[in-house]
């Protein structure tokens, strides 16, 4: 049984009226909607209040979930859009720290092969790099960020990206093709290549 599977069975015990199935939908995305509000809104405590009212809207919302594209794309827009509300209402602008976990900087392979894992040099080297990762991320237009941050940290599908963005999949391919050069371009002088290659 896929992800996709047990999260429409769980989907479609709520709509029968089983309320712990809901719960148990918030226990496994709980982490992931918390890391992905981080993106937009520093503080924890408003993170975690925005979080609670995405899971609300989206419980609120779950009679009308036909299946169409995946819960978690389905709460993903969810939770965008509730914290794009709660950031105009703030009068905020979104933050641009992506620096939460040292996962955001592994998901490039060249970051594993700089040297001995266990010197404060390398160390240094992968945080270095996991900053330029995410400053090049930060400084991308919203629409590759976004699609970018969905493939490479949310490790969502293409065609779930390309629902979740409202776009066809052929521009999905195209913003994370023009994002990762972005990223490497920023990269190579730390890596020491010269442009013939990607990474």
């Amino acid at each position: 049984m896929s992800e996709r599977d047990v999260d429409a069975e769980l989907v479609a015990r709520v709509q029968r009226g089983d309320r712990q199935a809901f719960d148990l939908l918030v226990l496994k995305y709980q982490r992931k909607i918390m890391r992905l509000l981080s993106r937009m809104i520093r503080d924890p405590a408003e993170i975690e209040d925005v979080a609670q009212e995405a899971f609300i809207k989206a419980y609120r919302a779950l009679p009308q979930f036909r299946g169409e594209s995946a819960f978690y794309t389905w709460l993903y827009r969810i939770a965008i859009n509730t914290a794009r509300n709660w950031l105009a209402v703030n009068k905020r602008r979104p933050s641009n720290s992506l620096v939460h976990e040292n996962e955001d900087g592994e998901t490039f392979d060249e970051t594993d092969n700089l040297t001995d894992s266990s010197t404060p040099e390398s160390e240094l080297a992968s945080r270095q790099i996991a900053q330029t990762v995410n400053k090049a991320i930060e400084d991308l237009p919203e629409e590759l960020r976004n699609a970018i941050v969905m493939r490479e940290i949310d490790g969502m599908s293409y065609e779930d990206i390309a629902q979740s963005m409202n776009c066809p999949i052929g521009t999905v391919r195209s913003r994370i093709f023009r994002a990762r050069e972005a990223i490497a371009t920023r990269l190579r002088p730390m890596l020491g290549n010269t442009g013939d290659k990607r990474w």
